[in-house]
């Protein structure tokens, strides 16, 4: 007589799991984090997991036949007054209702987890000796064992920024963004800080913690360039969704494990830019500065 399978996990089930990782008590109060849509009761065999919960990522996960997505950014992170199908949220909310597949958002409750969102990205990087470039608030939820946004870490070997920049664009997704550097090419890093996703309000802490660089997306202009001129650290800017990324792989893993459901995880860039050009001359300036 052969052993009953078990049945597969809800969507409850889930929930439970992925809000015992990451609780929703530790993102930022602006945030949207949470089952956003489906069934508790529903069975999940197949889950999805995504950066950006778009129209390419959802046919993505539906033929793919997924049951449940799970996406870092959250769909309705700003108010809305409807989700009819003729707004772009509400046509995505109907295709996901009409396939029965449910969406769970963990945001900034996943940048803040150790491990997390920065955790992975550091890896990329096989930084040692992690610690949050900001640590959670003393006396909040998520406070105490290393919990905060972004991570800063040892390089295995000291690299020139020119080296490092090379070394991001090769070990992150790649994008038509690439990653671009600020600071002396032939400056030495060996303390590196990084933080998935939009970064600049963190400079003044990457310089406080005394690293070499600081490696983010969405840096701008006058900050970059009025940090750089008060003697911060070396600055790389890679695309938004190449930072966060490789945290699908963590979060796939351990869902297989935890709940032992198949997985699937999106490699669909969704960055925005997606045509990049040197200028000649800038190409051949910059060999000239490396030697």
């Amino acid at each position: 007589m052969s052993p009953t399978a078990s049945p597969p996990p809800t969507v409850a089930d889930v929930v439970a799991e992925l809000e015992r990782r990451y609780p929703p008590a530790w993102a930022q109060e602006w945030d949207r984090v949470g089952l956003v849509l489906g069934e508790p009761s529903a069975p999940v065999r197949r889950i999805a997991c995504v950066v950006d919960v778009v129209p390419e990522t959802v046919a993505e996960a539906l033929a793919a036949g997924a049951d449940l997505i799970v996406a870092h950014h959250p769909l309705l992170l700003r108010g809305v007054s409807s989700v009819a199908a003729t707004t772009y949220k509400g046509r995505i909310v109907h295709q996901l209702i009409r396939n029965d597949v449910a969406l769970y958002v963990a945001h900034t409750n996943a940048d803040t987890a150790n491990p997390g969102v920065s955790d992975a990205l550091a890896a990329r990087f096989g930084l040692t000796g992690l610690r949050p470039l900001h640590p959670a608030e003393p006396g909040s939820a998520a406070a105490g064992d290393g919990r905060g946004i972004g991570r800063i870490g040892e390089l295995p070997t000291p690299l020139t920024l020119a080296e490092l920049t090379r070394r991001a664009a090769a070990v992150l997704p790649a994008t038509a963004w690439g990653v671009r550097a600020a600071g002396d090419p032939g400056r030495t890093v060996r303390t590196l800080a990084v933080s998935g996703g939009s970064g600049d309000s963190f400079l003044a802490e990457a310089t406080a913690a005394g690293v070499d660089a600081f490696l983010t997306a969405d840096l701008r202009h006058h900050p970059a360039g009025e940090h750089l001129a008060a003697g911060g650290p070396a600055l790389l800017d890679a695309a938004h969704w190449a930072t966060e990324r490789p945290w699908l792989d963590d979060l796939a893993a351990h869902l297989r494990a935890a709940l032992g459901v198949e997985t699937t995880v999106s490699d669909l860039d969704t960055d925005p830019w997606t045509v990049h050009a040197s200028a000649p001359a800038a190409d051949d300036k910059e060999r000239d500065r490396e030697g």
